[in-house]
C-alpha cells in the first residue's frame, strides 16, 4: 500500500488523495463515510478530496436513496486524464519559464550594459564564470586582440568560432605562443608528445584563418589585449589548488597601451613560423 501511495505521489497526488484514490479503485459504490473508514481519512479531507475527484472527472458521484456514493471510473480513462493533466502542466511552465526569461534577460543586459562598468574585476576559482567572461570581451572586441598564450600541456589545432569571425569581420587578431619540449597532441585515442613538425600543422592552421602569430621558447604571461583598452590576465599558480587560480580584468586604456608596447616587443623578438620551421629543418 506504502509503495502505491508513493507512486500515485508522484503522479501529483498528495498523501490522502493518493489513500482515497486507492481505497475508491478497491471497492464499488461508497459513501463518503466507507471511503473515510477504508483510507484511514478524516471525513472533513474526504469530503473535499472526493469533490476534487469528480471535478477532474476520476470518479462518478451517484446519489442513491438521499445518500450521496461515489464510483471510480476505469482507471485507463484516469490515466488518460492524468497524462493530459501533466502535458498541459509541462506545456503551462515552459511558457512561464519562456515569458520569464524574456523578462529577466533584457534586465541583465540593461544593468551591464553589454559590459561591466568596474575597471578591475577579479575572478577567482576554477568555474564557468571565468570562461564566460573571457569570451563576452572577446564578443565584444572591435578591431584588435592581441594574445600572448604560455601553450601547457596538450594542444589541438582547434580554429575558435569566435575568433575565427572576428578576423573574418575585418578584425586583426596577433598571437605570441610559448613552447617548450614537454608538450601533448592526441593521435587517435592517445596523447603522445608534440614534436615540433606537429606544432607547425597547428600553427599553420591557424594562420589559414587569418591569424597573424610568433613563436618564442621564453617564458611569457598569459594575458589578452582587447583593442587597447581592455587586459584580460590570467594568474596560474601551480603551487596552489586548481579553484586558487584567477583572471583579473582591468579596464584603463593606458594600462592597455602600456601592456600592448609589452607585447610589440616580445612580438619582434619571437620567432615567424616560417623562423622555427626553418630552425627545426621542417619543410
Amino acid at each position: 500500500m506504502d509503495e502505491l501511495v508513493l507512486k500515485l505521489r508522484l503522479l501529483g497526488f498528495t498523501e490522502n488523495e493518493s489513500k482515497i484514490f486507492l481505497a475508491l479503485l478497491k471497492g464499488r459504490l461508497m459513501s463518503a463515510t466507507e471511503v473515510s473508514k477504508a483510507s484511514r481519512v478524516t471525513r472533513t479531507d474526504v469530503y473535499s478530496i472526493l469533490k476534487s475527484f469528480v471535478d477532474k472527472g476520476y470518479c462518478n458521484e451517484i446519489e442513491t436513496n438521499s445518500i450521496l456514493k461515489y464510483e471510480m471510473i476505469e482507471p485507463e480513462v484516469i490515466l488518460g486524464k492524468i497524462q493530459l493533466n501533466l502535458e498541459r502542466e509541462k506545456e503551462k511552465k515552459a511558457k512561464a519559464f519562456d515569458d520569464t526569461f524574456k523578462i529577466l534577460k533584457p534586465l541583465y543586459s540593461t544593468k551591464s550594459g553589454g559590459a561591466s562598468n568596474s575597471n578591475i574585476e577579479l575572478i577567482r576559482g576554477y568555474n564557468k564564470q571565468r570562461e564566460v567572461k573571457f569570451y563576452e570581451l572577446l564578443k565584444n572586441a572591435k578591431k584588435e586582440i592581441l594574445f600572448m598564450i604560455r601553450l601547457e600541456l596538450f594542444v589541438a589545432d582547434y580554429v575558435d568560432e569566435t575568433a575565427a569571425r572576428f578576423v573574418k569581420n575585418g578584425g586583426v587578431i596577433k598571437s605570441i605562443y610559448e613552447v617548450h619540449d614537454g608538450l601533448k597532441i592526441k593521435r587517435g585515442d592517445r596523447w603522445s608528445k608534440a614534436g615540433p613538425s606537429d606544432l607547425v600543422g597547428i600553427f599553420s592552421k591557424f594562420e589559414s584563418y587569418g591569424e597573424k602569430l610568433r613563436i618564442t621558447s621564453d617564458m611569457i604571461p598569459n594575458y589578452t589585449i582587447i583593442d587597447r583598452e581592455v587586459v584580460f590576465m590570467n594568474i596560474i599558480d601551480k603551487s596552489v589548488p586548481r579553484y586558487n587560480e584567477a583572471d583579473v580584468i582591468i579596464r584603463n586604456k593606458n594600462f592597455a597601451e602600456s601592456h600592448a608596447a609589452v607585447f610589440n616587443a616580445l612580438w619582434e623578438k619571437a620567432k615567424t613560423l616560417k623562423d622555427y620551421k626553418c630552425n627545426n629543418k621542417i619543410k
